[in-house]
């Protein structure tokens, strides 16, 4: 083990501490930052703009590594899944998902999840830790050295133009690191991408939801998968901790915030569960009963092993699509990407079984 203090996911902030500390002055903060998170640079001799001696200095006492790809797999349709170790040898997986010329990095915020939700295969791995800062904000960094996206490019030249925090665990059981990383990804002085570029999906951890949007600006949404209690405690354990009335009431809070937008609700289409077309009008009168501007992104099941669920009908999500569509709320219907690789929604897990 090294002594050595890990730079990846501290802040701006505690950087300039950090320099502080071996002599230096404030503004090498910003230098510092530029070279770590606009240039993609994890070698301190390469440094150009500093010092030899400072470079020296900072070889000495800092490093910046990233996650250690162990396995890789390519779908069909390019959808690009790494399975990551971190230094205890703990591991998570994240997924770039292309379109023609852009695409979203989905990463993940713990080792395992805790919610436990009955459909989701992450969920049959127990919660092992939370991941840091610097592990959050380092899976975006592995993609983006893999596909050679530094110096930092432009919004409009970008491939990795999205980021998702929609991967393993849920983000505000690990609020305070999924902040930070936040904060580091959309830093203009660094990546920079922008707020409205990042979504981050919970649970519905209701006390923490308006708290956190607020610290981040990011775009919310919200893993629903019912219209009403009774069928969301039956395939996800956390209602009974925070039942729809909390969740709604912190949607609410959320969307009286300045600058905030559309929620996107998460909804999974399950067989004979909640794919009803009563099932959709109890949510189109959710929505009424708590004045929400939402949109819901209709997710087609992907089966894994040992699961109990099957997926809906394409019938039956078209149906109920066309029913929350003639209410007014868009409900587009989400296809299914990385399946051959369990890259999907709802399929991703840490260990190495899988093969």
């Amino acid at each position: 083990m090294t002594d050595k203090i890990e730079l990846i996911g501290l802040s701006k902030e505690e950087i300039g501490q950090e320099l502080a500390k071996i002599g230096e002055k404030p503004f090498r903060a910003k230098q510092l930052w530029h070279w770590i998170y606009w240039q993609g640079e994890t070698d301190f001799s390469k440094m150009t703009s500093f010092s030899k001696d400072l470079r020296e200095k900072l070889a000495a006492s800092y490093t910046i590594t990233r996650p250690k790809i162990v396995a890789e797999q390519i779908s069909k349709d390019k959808t690009h899944k790494w399975l990551l170790e971190f230094e205890d040898g703990q591991r998570v997986e994240t997924v770039y998902i292309p379109e023609e010329d852009r695409g979203a990095v989905c990463i993940s915020t713990q080792v395992g999840c805790a919610v436990g939700c009955r459909f989701c295969h992450t969920g049959s791995q127990k919660i092992t830790r939370n991941l840091t800062a610097g592990e959050i904000v380092g899976q975006f960094l592995v993609a983006r050295d893999v596909y050679k996206e530094w110096p930092t490019p432009s919004d409009e030249t970008r491939y990795l133009s999205n980021i998702v925090v929609m991967g393993m665990g849920e983000p505000l059981h690990n609020a305070e690191n999924a902040a930070k990383a936040m904060k580091i990804l959309t830093d203009g002085d660094g990546i920079s991408l922008s707020k409205r570029r990042v979504t981050l999906s919970t649970s519905g951890i209701a006390p923490k939801i308006a708290p956190f949007f607020r610290e981040t600006k990011v775009q919310m949404a919200v893993s629903l998968h019912a219209p009403n209690n009774e069928i969301r405690s039956q395939i996800m354990p956390i209602n009974n901790k925070y039942p729809l009335e909390e969740v709604m009431k912190a949607c609410q809070e959320y969307q009286q915030m300045e600058g905030s937008r559309f929620i996107t609700f998460e909804y999974l289409m399950l067989k004979d569960i909640n794919d009803s077309l009563d099932c959709a009008r109890q949510l189109i009168d959710l929505m009424h009963k708590y004045k929400l501007d939402a949109k819901f992104n209709l997710i087609a099941f992907n089966p894994w092993p040992g699961c109990g669920f099957e997926a809906s009908s394409g019938n039956r999500i078209h149906a109920f699509a066309k029913e929350l569509n003639n209410a007014g709320f868009a409900a587009p219907i989400r296809t299914p990407r990385g399946q051959d690789i369990l890259a999907a929604c709802g399929q991703l897990k840490s260990k190495k079984d899988k093969e």
